[in-house]
């Protein structure tokens, strides 16, 4: 029986360790990760629903650079991310990649390694259940019946103890990304852990006669890996309230800032592991055992989890508009942000999960983009206050005006140019990547200002108040219009 357990069990071992080469062998030939693996592999492990590959785990920031092409208004059939595309942002993104590129260059691959390896780990783990099950059918035909089960035991340990090793070696993987809040590295532990779970009925069924410490195993490493997963959501949460770089980073034209897509792109990712998530967090609450709660209790938890992450990051895009000077262009800033956020949550399910704890979210970042809208309008009075009715003169009719009076009119003539001159040249350079939101914003100060300006210009344009009108009439009605429709946009 000796002989027979390891000799099997370094079959076992072997059959394994040549799946992972299999994969990574494949990966490297092919360029492409993954690929060859699954067709050929399927015969020998046959998992019972392809695994969905966790190949959403990408860095942010290689992310930044595909959608910084697409419109912010990105139609629901392209990419469900928005875009930062301020001016200055195809610059960032040039920047980052050669950053990127500079700092990882032969690492530019490391994130399709990480995918090879959880696939790997993930058909690995499918294959060790299968093997087992024809070892178990193998061993009730030769070995007598009261040995069976210490034989399975001990011809099994090598293979799952290989298992669990790889396995505490990704939980400590991930604990050293979270220390370089690297979160998106962490997240290879979702798509594992998932598996994790969905097998473990399997795994059970196998180990059922196998001694005690057998069976802890697998439960033991989905514990350790709940509470890494959860400490990452945590720790992802605090660094989204922290995040330190207010001054360097921030956009100069209030474009949206790279906090606020990475953290929706976090975000993002996880409602591919809506349950996953939620069990991680509703591990960490109650001290019951982890089956005891239920989905509706770990949605919930989740739920609340995104809108601290929201909440967070509104304080701190709060606390950094306020590097910039110019309250107009804070207020463009935070509007671009929320804007992002609220369309952001309205294309994937995440608006539906908010909901679950806050029903009330997208009214009130609606409240929130308006509030900033009205915020940036009052740049414009110092322009409009200089030709508004209620501070004019009163002149007679055809009365001769008095020098003071000239001199009043040509004051607010001359005031209303160089303030739309220097707001349409600096406001030009601001950036509102939302088309719609742009076209809106402009229309609406182009209505007020029209009026007030064309009100203003028929009563005083014929009045003889200078020898040189066209020193002070510079502008008629429609040129004012023209010049706030090219506000937000370098190139007009």
């Amino acid at each position: 029986m000796n002989v027979y357990y390891q000799i099997r069990s370094s079959q076992l071992d072997r059959s394994i360790k040549g799946l992972k080469e299999h994969f990574h062998k494949s990966s490297s030939s092919s360029g492409v990760p993954y690929s060859p693996a699954i067709p050929n592999k399927r015969k020998d492990t046959p998992t019972k629903k392809p695994v969905k590959r966790p190949g959403t785990i990408r860095k942010a920031q290689n992310l930044l650079k595909q959608y910084s092409q697409h419109g912010l208004d990105g139609k629901k059939g392209g990419s469900n991310l928005i875009p930062l595309e301020g001016h200055e942002h195809d610059f960032r993104v040039k920047h980052l990649s050669e950053a990127l590129n500079d700092k990882h260059g032969p690492l530019a691959g490391r994130d399709d390694m990480l995918d090879v390896e959880t696939d790997a780990y993930i058909h690995c783990v499918s294959a060790f259940v299968k093997l087992a099950q024809s070892e178990y059918q193998l061993l009730a035909d030769i070995i007598p019946e009261h040995h069976q089960k210490k034989t399975f035991d001990s011809l099994i340990q090598d293979a799952l103890d290989g298992l669990m090793l790889e396995g505490e070696n990704i939980v400590s993987a991930a604990r050293k990304a979270i220390v370089r809040h690297d979160f998106s590295t962490v997240l290879t532990v979702f798509p594992i852990l998932r598996h994790l779970k969905q097998t473990k009925p399997e795994f059970d069924q196998v180990l059922q006669g196998t001694a005690a410490s057998t069976k802890n195993k697998l439960p033991g490493l989905i514990t350790s890996m709940e509470t890494i997963g959860a400490k990452a959501l945590e720790d992802f949460a605090d660094n989204i309230k922290n995040d330190p770089d207010k001054e360097y980073n921030m956009p100069k034209d209030g474009t949206v800032h790279e906090l606020t897509s990475n953290a929706i792109l976090f975000l993002q990712q996880l409602l591919d592991f809506q349950e996953t998530a939620g069990a991680m967090l509703a591990s960490q609450e109650t001290s019951s055992s982890a089956t005891s709660y239920s989905s509706e209790f770990s949605k919930r938890l989740l739920s609340t989890y995104i809108c601290k992450v929201l909440g967070n990051l509104q304080l701190n895009l709060l606390s950094k508009s306020k590097v910039y000077e110019d309250p107009a262009l804070s207020a463009i800033f935070l509007h671009n942000n929320y804007n992002y956020i609220l369309k952001s949550l309205e294309k994937s399910e995440l608006i539906q999960l908010v909901a679950v704890t806050q029903k009330t979210a997208e009214r009130s970042y609606r409240e929130h983009i308006e509030q900033q809208i009205q915020t940036y309008q009052r740049s414009w009075l110092k322009v409009t206050d200089y030709i508004a009715e209620k501070n004019l003169p009163v002149f007679q009719p055809g009365v001769k005006l008095r020098d003071k009076e000239r001199q009043i009119i040509k004051e607010r003539f001359k005031g209303f140019n160089d303030g739309l001159e220097e707001l349409c040249k600096i406001q030009k350079a601001w950036a509102i990547p939302d088309t719609e939101q742009r076209d809106r914003i402009r229309q609406a100060q182009k209505t007020i200002v029209k009026e007030t300006y064309g009100a203003f210009l028929q009563k005083f344009g014929s009045v003889p108040f200078t020898k040189n009108p066209e020193k002070y009439i510079k502008y008629g009605v429609e040129q004012v219009g023209d010049m706030i429709d090219r506000l937000f946009d370098t190139s007009a």
